[in-house]
């Protein structure tokens, strides 16, 4: 038996209006072709200055706008839905890049913070990335049960910290979901292999949800949304734009190869 996952490409601008109408949108369209799992990409509802992300974080904070988006998103399309992130204050001035998932009644079930910060310079027109001039850290990896097995989330630069991911094994994982906002310059040349490398050496199914396009003059991100099986095979792929990456995946194959390889009983340190 197999599970239909999706994973939303957006290219989030400066409206959350006009953000969270193409989220909808998109998710409805994962739920008619008969997804029952769907992560969004990270900043889903807003990719913009700083000075309005932590706007969003305190409107968020007093009014839990995109909170209640995703609980009926996920209610009303019968999904299991992974919201990205979304800002919310971490109570130094900074606010957590925070995941929230929720089941198909639209009861959140898990809250992840992105651990690992982005602050680097990749040589692109924005130049510098600073995240942890906005952003504060997360401290706990996430897994949650699903009817889907065990779910984990992992958040955009997290990916280059395999460690992160062998940690989250230790409780059990079956399936990866990656919001993420990769920048065009690295996400050409490291997200497809980072993420078939998580898949293939953890033995789980991947779900990412990446930002595709252009959001403004300095700030374009690359796309490639994809879900990828435990044998690191890419069952679907975008390009660039928004739209749905849908996939179906036999966790009861995934377990098989386990069996077959058991690369988690095989470790010595």
């Amino acid at each position: 038996m197999t599970n239909r996952f999706a994973a939303i490409q957006m290219v989030s601008g400066r409206s959350l209006d006009e953000n969270l109408e193409t989220a909808a949108r998109l998710l409805k369209q994962a739920a008619e072709e008969g997804a029952e799992l769907a992560g969004l990409p990270e900043n889903f509802a807003l990719m913009a200055p700083t000075e309005s992300i932590q706007a969003l974080a305190q409107h968020e904070q007093q009014a839990s706008q995109l909170r209640h988006f995703l609980a009926d998103q996920a209610a009303s399309l019968r999904l299991w839905l992974l919201g990205g992130t979304l800002p919310l204050p971490a109570g130094d001035g900074r606010s957590y890049a925070a995941s929230l998932a929720y089941d198909s009644d639209g009861v959140c079930r898990a809250e992840y913070h992105k651990i690992h910060l982005f602050d680097a310079d990749v040589g692109d027109a924005q130049q510098q990335y600073r995240e942890s001039d906005s952003y504060a850290p997360g401290d706990q990896p996430c897994v949650f049960h699903s009817p889907f097995g065990r779910i984990g989330v992992a958040v955009c630069y997290d990916l280059r910290f395999p460690e992160l991911f062998r940690q989250m094994m230790d409780p059990g994982m079956d399936v990866l979901l990656v919001p993420a906002a990769f920048t065009r310059r690295t996400g050409l040349a490291h997200w497809l292999p980072l993420l078939r490398a998580r898949a293939i050496e953890n033995q789980i199914a991947v779900v990412a949800a990446n930002q595709g396009g252009i959001h403004s003059r300095r700030r374009q991100t690359s796309g490639g949304s994809c879900i990828i099986d435990s044998w690191g095979t890419v069952l679907s792929e975008m390009g660039f734009g928004e739209g749905v990456a849908l996939a179906d995946i036999d966790l009861a194959e995934q377990q098989a190869l386990r069996q077959r390889m058991p690369v988690m009983q095989h470790r010595r340190f």
